[in-house]
């Protein structure tokens, strides 16, 4: 089974965005003292929402002929990737002389282009070394980079130019929110959710640490102190990164209605062909999850309007068309994805549709897309970030099964999310032990969020229990949601539930 269909991008929907400074009214049109209730949003958003710019990577191909030279082109393509924009990340911290003018702020970084901000704030520090909130700005750009880019090598640029902007002024919220950024971005979200509660303390308006408090509530399991804090952020700081936030923690208590219309409201907010983009796929996302393939399909087109080479919706669309039955318009539509960004969601999307497809050649292409798995989460982990939930989810159906299993008990060791659950249960399956597996199976469905997968993987263990009419309870709700959840898994769940109903 694949991971979650856009968790290239972790857990949730991953917007890491440098934010805007102007203030939006609530999603429950209510301000700081207000209800802040979380019901339905209310009579729309009549101001512009912050033009945040998400970079599309363009410009970076990796090109999957041999695992080997795969690896290879990937290693090289990070840490070439840090030569180029940070030449001179050993002398003070990663600023490097190039041409450009002054300081920028997170504003600026958001409607410009970030490589060139990245540039003009490395020239500005050359000459202005002491300014605080540049190092901030810059600390932030990079994990906003490593994010867009898939170039885990920004984090330690990230953190070091953050350590210098709290060595220049201690304490300032500008750089706390960073360093809870770049916890999040890193899978550390107890750091994430401490720095962010930091940053609340000297500024209880920044609207970073109140999105990645949200964030790391979420992952970390706690979601009714996540619904909490989403409402004092949008009490606070409405807009986009906001309302997405505020959507998604409504969607994972199984309110898909309410998801669904804050994240209409956003998208008629939106005017930056970045924010159109970013919430017209999250909009794709949710129709995906419901099974809503043609809905879903309308969604990413929108977004590749506004943005023709943003990568969740790219993916996004791609996996929609497999569902639709469209495999040939999917597989070129991921191993464009992959090309240019090859993170295990997609990668492992990929080696299921060769394997489904199974022409000649196509199960060594399975494989190529498996190991770069493994070639991606050693580049990850070099740059300090926490890849255990990915290896459970990846190497469970596609790789070590003892490894999947390792990696869930330590991720479920530091966060006890529906996600973190799944893929410990799925782990303790494929390891035959399905009697352990169980409880968390329940666990992961137990919030009302409308998962496919969840539901799949429950089901299989009910019936490997020897609960058969649990298991055709489950595998007939997975299907019923979202009959093209996975190419290997639906067509499992389809067989499983054909024998289920041949032995009653």
């Amino acid at each position: 089974m694949p991971p979650r269909p856009t968790d290239s991008t972790p857990e949730r929907p991953d917007d890491d965005r440098v934010p805007s400074t102007d203030p939006e009214p609530g999603i429950t049109g209510e301000r700081e003292g207000g209800t802040g209730s979380g019901s339905a949003p209310g009579p729309g958003v009549d101001q512009r929402v912050a033009a945040v710019r998400r970079a599309a990577d363009g410009g970076r191909r990796w090109r999957a002929l041999h695992v080997a030279g795969c690896a290879v082109l990937l290693a090289v393509a990070v840490t070439g990737g840090a030569i180029a924009v940070g030449g001179a990340q050993d002398r003070g911290a990663g600023v490097d002389a190039v041409s450009a003018a002054g300081a920028l702020s997170p504003g600026d970084l958001a409607r410009g282009d970030l490589d060139a901000g990245i540039a003009s704030l490395q020239k500005h520090l050359r000459a202005q070394p002491k300014d605080f909130g540049s190092w901030a700005t810059l600390g932030v750009a990079y994990v906003e980079q490593a994010r867009t880019k898939g170039d885990p090598s920004r984090y330690p640029q990230a953190q070091r130019a953050l350590k210098r902007s709290l060595g220049l002024e201690p304490g300032n919220d500008q750089a706390l929110a960073g360093q809870a950024a770049l916890a999040a971005a890193r899978h550390d979200f107890p750091g994430a959710l401490a720095h962010a509660e930091r940053a609340l303390k000297q500024n209880p308006y920044n609207e970073r640490a109140l999105c990645t408090r949200i964030d790391a509530l979420v992952e970390l399991g706690r979601y009714d102190d996540a619904s909490k804090a989403a409402d004092t952020a949008d009490d606070r700081r409405p807009g986009i990164p906001v309302f997405t936030r505020y959507a998604y923690v409504r969607e994972l208590r199984g309110d898909v209605r309410t998801a669904r219309e804050v994240l209409e409201r956003a998208l008629n907010s939106a005017h930056a062909p970045a924010d159109v983009a970013y919430v017209a796929t999250a909009l794709g996302q949710l129709a995906w999850n419901q099974g809503e393939y043609k809905t879903a399909l309308g969604h990413y087109a929108r977004a590749l309007a506004a943005d023709d080479a943003y990568l969740p919706a790219l993916e996004g669309r791609a996996r929609a068309q497999a569902a639709s039955g469209d495999r040939t318009a999917a597989v070129r539509g991921l191993e464009q994805v992959v090309a240019r960004f090859p993170l295990p969601g997609p990668l492992v999307a990929l080696g299921e549709l060769y394997e489904d497809r199974g022409a000649d050649g196509d199960r060594a292409k399975a494989g190529d897309q498996y190991a770069l798995v493994d070639a991606w989460t050693a580049l990850a982990r070099a740059g300090g970030a926490n890849t255990d939930l990915e290896t459970a989810m990846a190497a469970a159906d596609h790789g070590d099964k003892k490894e999947a299993l390792r990696a869930a008990r330590a991720e479920w060791d530091r966060r006890h999310s529906v996600h973190t659950a799944d893929a410990l249960a799925w782990a303790l399956h494929v390891n035959g032990r399905d009697e352990e597996a169980l409880p968390y199976a329940r666990r992961a469905t137990a919030t009302g969020y409308r998962n496919a997968v969840f539901l799949y993987h429950r089901g299989v263990i009910e019936r490997a229990t020897g609960d058969d009419r649990g298991a055709r309870s489950r595998l007939k709700a997975a299907l019923d949601l979202n009959p093209g959840f996975s190419p290997l898994g639906a067509r499992e769940a389809r067989t499983a539930l054909k024998d289920l109903e041949g032995n009653r």
